[in-house]
């Protein structure tokens, strides 16, 4: 099998050693990357900083005018990412097509918010000391961003973090993750066509063991990280004084309210628990219902997620895959064997085969069960009835996580009250909380992050405020 490079400052490169892919449902090889030696890496890193400041001043429209052609390449190339994202993700490919038609968007929305992220005035004669001044206030990039992308989103979330560093005039190195570079690796693919400087971006598959000194190095002035909490807030601790954005996890909460349409958040919760195998920051993981619909409510979920369909993530009516690897579906269906044995009831699901794990439904389970507390990320719902709206965003607050949260109702007040008392940073009104729009500032309070991701969001993260004053103007 022919071994895809790397990408140097870039260009294509090889190192003296290969990471081997394989596919989580059927365990074949589905590619070989080569990894970068640590001499290379030193490479990547200088040239980054070395090219900063050519970055800094692209003009605004080559870098618009290479995020698009990634957007047009992405559209162009999109069957064969999918099935290279199904393949080394586990993801079924309907999804594998979504995620790359999201990142199509995501590069789209970029190169058009380049065009508009400029500089403003601000008069600053409004006391007598300073007449005839004018404050120019615009957005320098703080240097080169280390991106660090998780498993889940091979291609989106790379997105989330490529697309916006070149917005502003920012090199970017990205260190994928160890099980899922291959989808990183091909959009360099695009990346080199354009007609971006070298050393603005380079994609390292170097293993997690050796981040560290990524993290470390003081000519990477900006990490941007996803993945889980107890890694993102060690880097954090690791570094303070460097600008640190982390997209973490959560453990997402559905409310059900009595005035819902009870057919429709059925099924909308159903999927999104489980359209990532559960391994999505945003997947519905607690369901929080009122007692008058409990029952009703609680028939139509079960059958909902019964109705789905689990199997081989080629084939085309799949909707549930496999779990990353063997050891990730033996982690949840230990935490689930946990909380049966501490009380709780299955009303669905948990049989596993492989990576593969039926998607569970769980009832009566103790408020200290992982499986409420934690993150499962994994095909796991938690039913947990409640006797008020009261009730129900004291439970969804009663979480050190808060990423996003989906409230089934049709009553504009509550609406607006979930709005203001719900502790997360994005509120779903009518939908489940997986929902995300790649546009929208995207991330979390509490344990689930610091920062927001979607464009214009990043771009600000990876940017500060520069002020011109100009004296003596006739204003």
């Amino acid at each position: 099998m022919d071994v895809r490079p790397f990408w140097l400052a870039g260009s294509p490169a090889t190192g003296d050693a290969e990471l081997t892919v394989t596919n989580s449902h059927d365990g074949r090889v589905v590619g070989v990357a080569s990894v970068p030696a640590p001499e290379q890496v030193e490479e990547a890193v200088a040239a980054a900083h070395a090219v900063r400041k050519e970055a800094a001043g692209l003009p605004v429209h080559v870098r618009a005018e290479a995020l698009a052609h990634v957007s047009r390449r992405l559209a162009e190339r999109g069957e064969e990412i999918a099935r290279l994202i199904s393949a080394e993700n586990g993801k079924p490919i309907f999804w594998a097509r979504g995620e790359v038609a999201r990142a199509v968007s995501t590069f789209r929305f970029a190169a058009e918010e380049t065009r508009r992220f400029g500089g403003t005035t601000q008069r600053l004669d409004t006391e007598p000391a300073a007449a005839g001044r004018l404050a120019y206030v615009s957005r320098q990039p703080y240097g080169p961003v280390l991106a660090i992308t998780p498993f889940n989103f091979p291609l989106n979330l790379v997105a989330h973090k490529v697309a916006p560093a070149i917005a502003v005039g920012a090199p970017v190195i990205v260190k994928p993750a160890p099980a899922t570079p291959l989808s990183a690796l091909l959009l360099g693919e695009l990346l080199a066509e354009t007609d971006l400087p070298a050393g603005m971006f380079s994609i390292l598959p170097v293993p997690n063991d050796r981040a560290g000194a990524l993290v470390d190095d003081p000519r990477l002035p900006v990490v941007s990280f996803t993945g889980s909490g107890p890694v993102g807030f060690a880097l954090k601790d690791r570094v303070p004084r460097k600008h640190v954005t982390l997209e973490l996890g959560g453990n997402a909460a559905a409310v059900v309210l009595a005035d819902a349409d009870l057919d429709w958040a059925a099924a909308r919760i159903a999927l999104f628990s489980n359209y990532q195998a559960g391994q999505s920051c945003i997947a519905v993981q607690r369901v929080i219902v009122e007692e008058p619909v409990r029952e009703a409510f609680t028939a139509k979920l079960v059958a909902a997620v019964e109705s789905l369909v689990v199997g081989d993530p080629a084939d085309e009516k799949t909707q549930v895959g496999p779990l990353v690897s063997v050891d990730a579906a033996e982690r949840v269906e230990r935490w689930v064997a946990e909380a049966v044995a501490a009380g709780a009831r299955v009303l669905t699901g948990g049989a596993r085969d492989g990576a593969t794990l039926a998607p569970v439904v769980l009832a009566d389970v103790p408020a200290d069960a992982k499986v409420v507390g934690e993150e499962v990320f994994g095909p796991v719902l938690v039913l947990q009835p409640v006797a008020s709206v009261d009730e129900a965003f004291a439970v969804a607050n009663d979480s050190r996580f808060g990423l996003q949260a989906g409230v089934f109702t049709r009553d504009i007040g509550v609406a607006f009250r979930a709005a203001k008392e719900l502790e997360v940073g994005g509120v779903i009104v009518g939908d489940v909380p997986s929902y995300r729009a790649d546009q929208m500032p995207y991330g979390g309070v509490k344990e689930s992050g610091i920062g927001r991701e979607g464009l214009h969001s990043a771009m600000e993260d990876y940017t500060y405020e520069k002020v011109m004053v100009l004296t003596g103007l006739t204003l």
